[in-house]
């Protein structure tokens, strides 16, 4: 993989060294996740400055940067899944609505482990390591629900998700809960028996879905450049749909992956999402769409789970004024 500023480092590089931004300016934060590649790929292909906007995107893996950085100003935009929207230390004031939806993982989230354990009820009693409120997290609570079990018949080890492989060649840790394209690569290079992927979000379809979120001021000031911004995350979406090779030849180079991986990733984990189901997601202005059932289910789950601590409204978590504006050629 690419090596990255990450965590402080980021931020501090944000604040001391980015340009004033202006309101033609969208900087964000998000983790090295391919789901998010169309907002690079939009880049090199020149249509934010045809929009008149500059995108600065930078990657930023710790949660807990990211909200530090919205919470000063730092940034307008966040990608990241529903429940780690969620995820503490949000709460109604904290910065942040969602705009957009822009993919699902359909197998990019998971929990590996080798041969010795066959089902997650074999884990009781284990050491999982995972990466505090990540996607594969909600997933181990859900499959542990299922067998009579929670995260108290585990042991818990923190962990940050780019340690995956590293993590997972310790024997003494059970499963490791994981992403792409870390799960796989972890499983491709083990020398532990069985290695596989035991749980993925394929199990889950409809759970795990990343937003894009904006700052509520800026999105209240600014509403041209998001439209600009969300037309051209689709009109990227449909490329990738429409010139598959092309797209991955640019999207890889982004996260240290050759085209054959991107294209793998892409047909077995994640799938991005079109304008239209993007519009059904966040429902026509002033109404509720399926975004906002989503919501709250994971919300109860996180609640449960103690992946947050504020009951969160989706009807004041979710804005879909800007995205029913948005229109393709």
């Amino acid at each position: 993989m690419k090596k990255f500023l990450t965590g402080a480092a980021v931020v501090a590089v944000m604040a001391a060294a980015a340009p004033a931004q202006s309101a033609e300016t969208i900087r964000m934060l998000a983790p090295t996740w391919l789901g998010f590649a169309p907002v690079h790929v939009a880049n090199d292909l020149g249509c934010f400055k045809e929009e008149g906007i500059e995108v600065d995107y930078k990657f930023e893996d710790d949660r807990s940067n990211v909200m530090a950085a919205y919470a000063r100003g730092d940034i307008e935009v966040d990608m990241r899944t529903v429940g780690e929207h969620q995820g503490r230390p949000r709460d109604a004031e904290t910065p942040g609505v969602i705009i957009g939806v822009i993919d699902e993982s359909v197998g990019g989230d998971g929990v590996i482990s080798d041969g010795s354990i066959a089902a997650v009820a074999d884990l009781k009693g284990k050491t999982v390591a995972a990466e505090p409120n990540i996607p594969a997290r909600l997933l181990l609570q859900m499959e542990l629900k299922k067998a009579g079990l929670t995260f108290k018949d585990l042991d818990i080890k923190d962990i940050a998700t780019a340690d995956t492989g590293a993590v997972f060649a310790d024997e003494s840790i059970a499963a490791v809960a994981t992403y792409e394209p870390f799960m796989s690569q972890a499983v491709k290079n083990s020398s532990r028996a069985g290695a596989k992927v035991l749980l993925s979000s394929k199990d889950y379809r409809g759970i795990i879905i990343d937003v894009i979120t904006a700052r509520k001021d800026d999105l209240a000031a600014n509403p041209k450049k998001y439209q600009s911004f969300l037309k051209c995350i689709y009109k990227t979406i449909a490329f990738s749909q429409a010139e598959p090779d092309k797209y991955a030849e640019l999207a890889a180079p982004h996260f240290g992956l050759t085209p054959a991986d991107v294209k793998e990733i892409l047909a077995t984990s994640l799938a991005y999402t079109p304008l239209p189901e993007a519009q059904a997601y966040l429902g026509k202005q002033g109404e509720r769409g399926k975004l906002h059932d989503i919501f709250d289910t994971v919300m109860q789950l996180n609640l449960e789970n103690g992946a947050a601590d504020n009951k969160l409204d989706s009807n004041q978590q979710i804005d879909n004024a800007v995205i029913n504006t948005v229109a393709l050629p």
